[in-house]
């Protein structure tokens, strides 16, 4: 096996992993725990979902980790593209990563809160907006890595393209929650639909297109 292919299909099972771990906690969080603005409820949800809930923390930090060795697998992948600006790719990440980090502390404030409903409330929904803010560098990652995948010659132009596209999504995710919240819940599942659908056809590109890098 050439170390083109073999960086390729490491990158593919990581990115695979970081759908699982990064995506998987986030929406588990805001479909099942967060209940905003309702104190309540979203005691309640914890209280009954404890193991699950301190499940989660772990599940974000191996994502964290994973997000990272991911950037380091894309960059081994382009470096003989343009090994500047593949090293963005990892910087993007990194700041990413770091930010998730931050967002994990509302998590730990949360689980030594549990008590105080008010105070609970208060953290998880500091953890999910700040989790969005992380997000951001999700997007700003596609773009470097839709460039090179672009002109890199190893996977499809169209690819390319809706990763960069995608990136944009992430940023108007992001500016609607915090300057139009009440079109967000509408308008966010569309604006991330450019990015969920180019990472998937990367993590399916990078696992299955055998042919195109052995030949590479």
């Amino acid at each position: 096996m050439s170390s083109l292919k073999r960086d390729v299909r490491i990158t593919g099972l990581l990115y695979l992993l970081l759908a699982i771990f990064g995506g998987a906690p986030f929406f588990y969080m805001q479909s099942q725990i967060l209940v905003r603005g309702d104190a309540v409820a979203t005691a309640a949800n914890v209280a009954a979902n404890d193991f699950a809930f301190r499940l989660v923390l772990v599940a974000d930090v191996v994502g964290m980790t994973v997000y990272v060795l991911t950037a380091l697998g894309f960059f081994r992948v382009f470096r003989a593209t343009n090994k500047e600006l593949a090293a963005t790719i990892v910087v993007f990440a990194s700041v990413g990563a770091a930010l998730m980090g931050a967002t994990f502390m509302s998590h730990v404030g949360a689980l030594v809160s549990q008590k105080d409903p008010a105070l609970l409330l208060m953290f998880l929904e500091m953890r999910a907006d700040s989790f969005l803010i992380a997000q951001v560098f999700f997007g700003l990652w596609l773009f470097p890595m839709g460039y090179l995948a672009y002109v890199s010659g190893l996977f499809p132009k169209a690819l390319g393209v809706l990763l960069m596209i995608g990136c944009f999504g992430y940023v108007a995710d992001l500016l609607m929650h915090f300057l139009f919240p009440a079109a967000s819940d509408i308008g966010s599942p569309i604006a991330l639909i450019p990015a969920t659908l180019a990472e998937l056809w990367m993590v399916g590109y990078l696992l299955f297109a055998r042919r195109r890098f052995a030949a590479s």
